[in-house]
């Protein structure tokens, strides 16, 4: 405990070290929103608030919470994608879910990120088979902000929402700024370039298209296992988007166009019958919406959203292969008005179409598998407002799938600001998902174990509650901001993944036969400490835990807690900004090891408690600004992500137990550039 402890202390006078001593004027960001259903000339939109800007946080002040993270923040580190995004934020995590295809998952309030609703604007988005490695389809550079809304969400974009919804908010057709352009590059053999343009084509109409290139070329092998650490890449990424405002009309829509290649296994050295893996993704999308203004005075409007895409993954582990086509359909059709200056009312109808066609492997029962599920619903939602210190919602959604029938989603808010320095906030709701078995968790192909999936899996069904208080206390003439929250999130029906079930010889995918729920506590505090410079830090703890094979224990590779500290300094003019974070990431139990030839066990029970630190330095000129920094400075790697890597092709093989960083330090450097705009 006392290494420990002396390696924290050295690591934070490290980051520390990042961020000279100087004065600055702070600064302040505003948030904004694409909410078509709300928008109109005279109003702003509903859903959004005007905020003061904190480091790493803004914290809404609507009945849900949550926090923006807007398109400032999101320049404090690479951030070159989704994925990439959260590395300052101490409510959502990222991690590998395995060690050969470098897909990651997000973690919110402790679970994995299949039960997070993921939206752009609204629209559901990266559903089912697109989900493993959705948080690298969504470029940095685009990104104007996003939204994380922890617990019970609204019931107006469904039902899926368990543990929160995260909305994107991408660059906008008619923003004051057209061209953009990033290119970065990093020291482990990874190139990115970006370039959006924004077009007025008329008065009332204007377009931006996006485009995206990435290429990660390099064969890393760092803990010498004859393993890629990361995969080769290379991804092209394609978006147009739209913009129409004439009078009480609002047309939002646009296209885009993914292909994400990735070539990992064994290094080349090895030979043609090296263990190879190799996996193509295809997602083609296109979206509308029409929003029309009815009544001004009392902010009534109806809208249509649809939205269709189109998924396809090319998928070989070695021996396996998986290949999926999937399909999906999406419309909404709602209206908004306000009966008074304190009540609001938002009803709709709802329609969700999905197609899969699965070739699973050759060690499955079933070669061919086709699911179809067509999900209508209906929804109302009312809330109540009182000069903006009380504020209760109420929503209620019935939805009827050929599936698994009909079903309530329940859902409900309430905040209250007795005074400035105070805000209380509760929730509680319920969520639905619809199981995919291994298009949700294609990485559990990499593993040696022969795999055990359960017939007609149930549909998942889980409550969520959740608390918190909001402080804003005077000190030393300055605003400490404090925020507690609790959430506790049960299951009533889920997919277990067990991997303690038959260590080294099965891997089976059931339903929950027991209890299963997850306890997250979160406190997180920003302090202002001279101008310029602002200090955030924050502490959560997990209690996770699910009934495998009759008793209720803690789910393997989730850290116990997390700690975050970040400081961010922007000195003089604004013309130099510094940036550093410190993680710091807790043990956790590993699933039950088998006994190899040897006699000694396969892995340890447990894995350690590891911190990570990030530093970056900013130089920013009229025109365009350059980057520098680092990530993982502390050098911290797993040392064996790969069990068996000896022997890929026995059932001892595991690529899937990931539960800290694959890579060590990396370096990188990039460029952005902002010019007017076009007409």
């Amino acid at each position: 405990m006392k290494k420990i402890s002396r390696r924290i202390l050295h690591t934070l006078v490290l980051s520390l070290s990042f961020i000279p001593p100087a004065m600055a004027q702070a600064s302040h960001s505003h948030a904004d929103g694409d909410t078509v259903a709300t928008a109109s000339p005279q109003h702003k939109v509903r859903e959004v608030s005007v905020v003061a800007r904190r480091n790493t946080r803004v914290q809404l002040r609507d009945a849900q919470g949550g926090e923006m993270i807007l398109k400032d923040e999101l320049t404090h580190a690479a951030c070159c994608n989704l994925g990439e995004s959260f590395v300052t934020n101490p409510s959502v995590d990222v991690s590998y879910s395995d060690a050969a295809t470098g897909a990651k998952q997000i973690k919110l309030l402790g679970l994995s990120g299949i039960y997070v609703q993921m939206l752009a604007e609204n629209l559901p988005v990266f559903r089912g088979g697109a989900a493993p490695y959705s948080l690298d389809f969504v470029p940095g550079p685009w990104m104007n902000s996003i939204r994380v809304s922890k617990g019970a969400s609204t019931v107006k974009n469904g039902y899926e929402s368990i543990t929160g919804q995260i909305d994107v908010e991408y660059m906008k057709p008619d923003a004051a700024e057209a061209v953009h352009a990033n290119v970065y590059g990093n020291s482990m053999d990874r190139a990115e370039a970006n370039v959006d343009a924004n077009v007025q084509v008329a008065k009332d109409l204007s377009t931006v298209v996006l485009a995206h290139y990435e290429n990660e070329w390099g064969n890393h092998d760092e803990n010498h296992d004859g393993f890629q650490d990361t995969p080769r890449r290379r991804q092209w990424n394609v978006m147009n988007r739209w913009h129409y405002h004439d009078g009480h009309y609002i047309f939002h829509g646009g296209l885009s166009a993914l292909r994400d290649n990735r070539w990992g296994g064994q290094l080349p050295r090895l030979g043609a019958g090296r263990y190879r893996i190799g996996l193509q993704n295809n997602h083609y999308e296109l979206y509308n919406k029409h929003a029309l203004i009815v009544n001004s005075d009392k902010n009534a409007s109806v809208a249509l959203m649809l939205t269709g895409s189109l998924h396809k993954t090319d998928a070989a582990y070695g021996l396996r292969s998986y290949d999926a086509d999937q399909k999906n359909l999406y419309a909404s059709l709602l209206y908004e008005t306000q009966f008074t200056h304190h009540q609001h009312l938002s009803t709709g109808l709802s329609l969700n179409h999905d197609y899969y066609k699965e070739h699973l492997p050759l060690s499955m029962a079933a070669d061919v598998q086709r699911v179809r599920e067509t999900v209508p619903g209906a929804y109302a939602q009312y809330t109540y407002t009182h000069h903006d210190r009380f504020t209760a919602m109420a929503g209620l959604r019935i939805d009827h799938s050929n599936l698994y029938g009909t079903f309530l989603t329940p859902r409900f808010h309430v905040k209250w600001s007795p005074a400035y320095a105070y805000t209380f906030r509760v929730s509680a709701g319920k969520g639905y998902h619809t199981p995919h078995a291994l298009a949700e968790n294609l990485y559990l192909l990499g593993t040696g174990r022969t795999l055990r999936i359960q017939d007609d899996l149930k549909q998942e069904e889980a409550w969520n509650y959740g608390g918190g208080l909001g402080l804003k206390l005077p000190a030393w003439d300055k605003i400490l901001t404090v925020n507690l929250e609790y959430f506790h999130t049960h299951f009533h029906h889920q997919l277990v993944v067990d991997y303690d079930a038959a260590p080294g010889q099965f891997l089976y995918m059931r339903d929950l036969d027991g209890r299963s729920y997850s306890n997250t506590f979160q406190v997180d505090a920003s302090y202002p400490f001279f101008r310029g410079f602002t200090l955030t830090a924050a502490w959560r703890l997990n209690d996770v835990k699910c009934t495998y094979d009759g008793r209720l224990r803690t789910k393997p590779l989730t850290s116990r807690y997390k700690s975050l500290l970040t400081a961010s300094y922007k000195p003089g003019m604004g013309l130099w900004q510094f940036d550093a974070t410190l993680q710091l990431n807790g043990g956790g139990r590993m699933p039950d090891a088998y006994a190899m030839n040897d006699g000694t066990p396969s892995w340890n029970t447990h894995f350690r408690a590891y911190e990570q630190l990030m530093a970056q330095v900013t130089r920013h000129f009229r025109k365009f600004s350059i980057y520098a920094g680092s990530e993982n400075l502390t050098g911290f790697r797993q040392k064996k992500p790969i069990v068996g890597a000896d022997n890929p092709w026995g059932q001892d093989f595991e690529s899937t137990l990931v539960w800290g960083p694959v890579q060590g330090r990396m370096f990188y450097a990039g460029l952005r550039v902002n010019l007017e705009k076009m007409k």
